[in-house]
């Protein structure tokens, strides 16, 4: 046995051994749980609030409130030994929007507790394997005393998202209460896949309580359960997983040895290789063997292997010691593949501080990274945000630094700007925490603040350009002459969508009206905004309609005395997600064209271009962002505008009139690429005035990576063979 015990896996054949029993004061059985390493369980959060007889969905932490667990001897299956337990991490259930659970839920995500036993047994049996929960997968679950007999088969009929649903064969037991919390076993690959969280019960009368008749349209014997990936998701952000799934160690890594040997120079006697331990075991959150017998300098290699924030977790410790121990430490640490950039508290800290942001700053963290990290060959895409710190932490820094100081990490960089969008307290929590970090790591102050200034001036230039608000619109052909239409508005916090699910169709008059009808209702919902310019109207369409006039529809409301057509009230522009996303590999490059929207460069296509080489020209030229596309109607010129928005160009000019040479294109040259949608909108102002001196008829298409549209059936992406 290591002196640092995380958490190994046994290859165990009856997984019933690993089932611990959650009991209630009175020991009636709450619920199951899971060995998962050295003296921990893993259970459902409302097994554990049923055991302290507190209401099921309660969120509140239970604090240092004991819960009784039984675990099962394995050659003795009828005795068990009963320990105290608390609890350590508590993920209480939530509805699908964040808010507490409640009874009307039929599912529910969260409901996790990690519970650590009171006194250190040291003599639980180690934890089976664990994998990924998979559809039609063929499962057992154990009622939570754990006997053999209790085992019920499943199927895994559908994983829909966060939620395993199961079918419980014909025969044998039906899972029911007791059964939450405990594992589902799957034979196959001889590995834990989820834990049971409710089962569907036969319904009972509202005043008696009293079963109700059997009906063969009654549910039978469905459960459903948390997948073991949506545990690690859920785990991963409180850093809980770094000690109970750890790396297994191959003693043939050249780190090993290099490890071993810096231990012993900078640990030689037992004393300290015992004091350094139980404080790094501590930062870790790992029990160790003996505060009497030290750690061999093997044994703290690999933990420092198996465990991806040990190394950050030593450099913390060592930091006060003489002899630069701290910064050989570091040095070491960019050998290991595993190693974190931060140390477990930094890393459940900086967590903390995100999830406590502004919802509207959080959605900005994709902008962030790319304008800190404007070099970043492939942008993390933001949307989960442990998987972005994950990304980020693996990067290097920014390679701006002299004399051989240590450079800004890519994540410190980004939490600078992060934090230039925040306000107080909030802001200064950031920056402070990024100082120590900073600090722990020898980055020179002075270079952090380059950075932090930096960050500043960003962040007053995107206060400048505040997001207007945009009216979606997506429009599809019905019959000839007549279009379905979906509707979303976006004050800023991502799209909501204001028109009903229908089947109904529009003309274009009839379109234009329903459109200026929200348009109208959002421009008053803003009119005391500081931001005074009109909405953008963003028309989504499939590749077939990118030419649809929608910017030339007319309400033409009887009575009213202008004509209301939408793209000269309105800068409209069109979006076409189905190309943007036809290829996932060119995402990358439209987001980093897009960061790059005020400096980058314009490309003109005309009749002299060859289409053949479009696609290899712009794939050199990533610093594109826009292309103008002056070539008549016709397959050409579909073939030119599709090409570029499918290989990620987020603006798009060109002109659907048949004349030759384009007015529009050529008169848009001259305007400023951000300012190209209300540019386009003065110039069919002008068109709709006086038609002989502007007889163009610009389309744009327009695709900003900082702004979110709803998903649509059009825009899943493919990748043609």
């Amino acid at each position: 046995m290591s002196w640092f015990l995380l958490a190994g896996t046994a290859a165990d054949d009856n997984p019933a051994h690993h089932v611990v029993t959650v009991r209630r004061r009175d020991h009636i059985i709450a619920g199951a749980g899971l060995i998962v390493g050295a003296d921990t369980v893993l259970t459902c959060a409302h097994v554990v609030n049923d055991a302290l007889n507190r209401p099921l969905f309660d969120s509140r932490h239970p604090g240092r409130e004991p819960v009784r667990l039984a675990v099962h001897e394995k050659l003795r299956p009828l005795q068990h030994d009963v320990y105290d337990a608390y609890v350590e991490h508590w993920i209480p259930p939530r509805s699908a929007n964040g808010d507490d659970a409640g009874k009307g839920d039929v599912t529910w995500l969260g409901d996790l507790a990690v519970l650590r036993l009171r006194e250190p047994s040291g003599e639980l049996p180690a934890p089976p394997r664990r994998t990924a929960m998979s559809q039609e997968q063929q499962v057992q679950a154990w009622h939570g005393s754990g006997h053999d007999a209790t085992f019920a088969d499943l199927t895994v009929t559908l994983l829909a998202g966060p939620v395993g649903y199961l079918d419980g064969a014909p025969t044998g037991m039906a899972v029911g209460p007791g059964y939450s919390g405990g594992p589902l076993w799957s034979p196959h690959h001889r590995a834990v896949v989820g834990l049971v969280a409710a089962a569907f019960l036969p319904g009972r009368d509202g005043d008696s309580g009293a079963p109700l008749p059997y009906s063969p349209q009654d549910m039978t014997r469905r459960s459903w359960a948390i997948p073991w990936q949506r545990v690690e998701s859920e785990l991963r952000a409180l850093g809980a997983l770094d000690a109970l799934s750890p790396e297994p160690v191959d003693p043939e890594d050249p780190a090993f040895g290099v490890l071993a040997d810096l231990v012993a120079d900078l640990l030689p006697s037992g004393n300290t290789r015992v004091e350094f331990g139980r404080r790094l075991a501590r930062a870790c959150d790992v029990r160790y063997g003996s505060d009497v017998t030290p750690p061999t300098s093997e044994e703290f290699a690999s933990f420092l292997l198996a465990h991806p924030r040990a190394l950050a977790a030593l450099a913390a410790v060592l930091r006060r010691e003489p002899g630069g121990a701290s910064r050989r430490v570091l040095a070491v640490a960019g050998l290991v593949r595993s190693a974190k950039l931060l140390s477990p508290q930094e890393y459940v800290e900086l967590r903390e501080r995100l999830r406590l942001l502004d919802p509207a700053v959080l959605r900005r963290l994709a902008e962030a990274v790319r304008a800190a990290l404007p070099h970043l060959a492939v942008f993390p895409d933001g949307e989960d945000l442990d998987a972005l710190l994950d990304q980020l932490e693996a990067h290097p820094g920014d390679g701006r630094s002299a004399g051989g100081e240590a450079r800004v990490p890519a994540l410190l960089r980004v939490m600078e700007y992060v934090a230039a969008l925040c306000v107080e307290p909030q802001q200064s929590e950031l920056r402070l925490w990024a100082n120590g970090v900073a600090s722990r790591l020898g980055v020179a102050q002075a270079a952090l603040d380059e950075r932090r200034w930096d960050a500043k001036v960003w962040a007053r230039s995107v206060r400048d350009r505040s997001a207007r608000g945009r009216v979606l619109v997506e429009v599809t052909r019905a019959e000839r002459g007549r279009h379905r239409l979906g509707i979303w508005c976006d004050e800023g916090a991502g799209p909501r969508r204001v028109s009903a699910e229908s089947v109904g169709s529009y003309s274009a008059p009839e379109a234009a009206r329903e459109v200026l009808r929200v348009v109208t209702s959002l421009t008053s919902l803003t009119s005391d905004a500081k931001d005074a310019r009109p909405p953008l109207v963003e028309v989504l369409v499939d590749r077939k309609s990118l030419d649809l006039p929608v910017d030339e529809w007319k309400a033409r409301v009887p009575g009213e005395l202008v004509p209301g057509v939408l793209g000269v009230e309105f800068p409209l522009v069109v979006h076409c997600p189905e190309l943007l996303r036809r290829h996932g590999r060119f995402l990358p490059h439209w987001r980093r064209r897009w960061s790059r929207l005020d400096s980058g460069r314009t490309f003109l296509v005309d009749e002299s271009t060859d289409p053949d080489s479009l696609y290899p020209t712009l794939l050199n030229q990533l610093d594109t962002v826009r292309v103008s596309v002056d070539v008549p109607p016709g397959p050409p010129r579909d073939r030119i505008v599709q090409t570029c928005l499918v290989l990620g160009i987020p603006v798009v000019v060109w002109d659907r009139s048949p004349e030759g040479r384009s007015h529009a294109v050529k008169h848009m040259a001259d305007v400023a690429t951000r300012e190209l949608p209300d540019g386009v909108r003065s110039y069919r102002a002008d068109a709709l005035a006086n038609r002989p001196e502007f007889p163009g008829r610009p389309v744009l298409a327009w695709a900003d990576a900082d702004r979110t549209v709803p998903r649509l059936q059009l825009t899943e992406p493919q990748e043609s063979a």
